[in-house]
């Protein structure tokens, strides 16, 4: 079997002086085949490089971020690398994997399932934490220990669980409109019951940032929240960015919680302010 180590490259695309490309490779984690996006700076070609990873929302794949939300741009200006993996493991052809749109494929909700059969395959925090950084890292000109991580909506929830269960690891998170306690919304209550069983026995806890925040002890983290105020998600109560600033407030963690007026959940709202985010974590890698 070979290493996920081993990359196979499907796209490579010139843009801003560096390349857009997409790779493929072997996931021993998930026990797929995995897709991953990667921008290179122009700066890459000389130097090792910061690096900032993205997760996507509900849906999506690895290509939403790097068609859709203009980020390479900021990245060649910045000189930093951007990784945008998949949303969750393909091809598996589990049963009940894709009979709705919020949970299964194209839903990993970034956490380590622990019910079957979800919890073979569906460990997407581990894959993002740990062996999609090894193989990044061992095969791209990286700045060890100069990585964030910032998301939207779902991927945005994954974010923040990435960088609080994993104090150090990031030097900086952000979200666009995340799933900010989904313990207490449709959509997380959806996939938890799903993926890590009753919530009295699930530790759903753990992989809330609202309720990771009230026990985060390690190294200073600003979190940064942006959310737009026409967002059909924000309305319905599904994202609950307040629950997470009230948290960060009584455990005295920074935060920044920006409202967008008359934005939406989309991704022209992303790349309205996707220069702004990318700016904020570079000032944060080079601190």
């Amino acid at each position: 079997m070979s290493s996920p180590n081993d990359l196979t490259e499907i796209s490579s695309n010139k843009m801003f002086g560096g390349y857009q490309k997409v790779y493929s490779h072997n996931s021993n984690v998930l026990g797929c085949t995995m897709n991953f996006g990667i921008y290179l700076p122009p700066q890459a070609e000389e130097n090792k490089v910061p690096i900032i990873y993205w997760l996507s929302g509900l849906t999506c794949s690895e290509a939403n971020f790097i068609q859709k939300a203009g980020a390479q741009r900021y990245a060649s200006e910045q000189g930093v690398i951007l990784v945008a993996p998949d949303t969750s493991p393909r091809g598996l052809n589990i049963p009940g994997d894709s009979d709705s749109w919020d949970f299964g494929v194209g839903a990993g909700f970034y956490v380590d399932a622990t019910q079957k059969p979800w919890s073979d395959n569906y460990k997407m925090f581990s894959y993002i934490t740990k062996e999609l950084l090894e193989a990044v890292n061992k095969n791209f000109p990286v700045m060890e220990g100069k990585q964030s991580i910032m998301g939207h909506s779902m991927g945005g929830h994954g974010a923040l669980i990435c960088a609080l269960r994993n104090p150090g690891l990031y030097r900086s998170v952000s979200a666009f409109a995340p799933i900010s306690n989904p313990i207490e919304c449709p959509w997380g209550q959806k996939a938890f019951s799903g993926y890590l069983g009753p919530q009295e026995t699930g530790n759903w806890a753990d992989w809330d940032a609202t309720e990771l925040v009230r026990k985060y002890n390690g190294p200073p983290l600003i979190i940064f929240i942006d959310q737009g105020t026409s967002d059909q998600f924000y309305n319905e109560r599904q994202l609950l960015p307040e629950n997470l600033l009230a948290a960060c407030k009584q455990s005295n963690v920074p935060v920044i919680l920006k409202f967008r007026d008359h934005y939406d959940h989309s991704y022209f709202y992303i790349a309205t302010f996707i220069g702004e985010h990318i700016e904020y974590h570079v000032t944060q890698l080079n601190f």
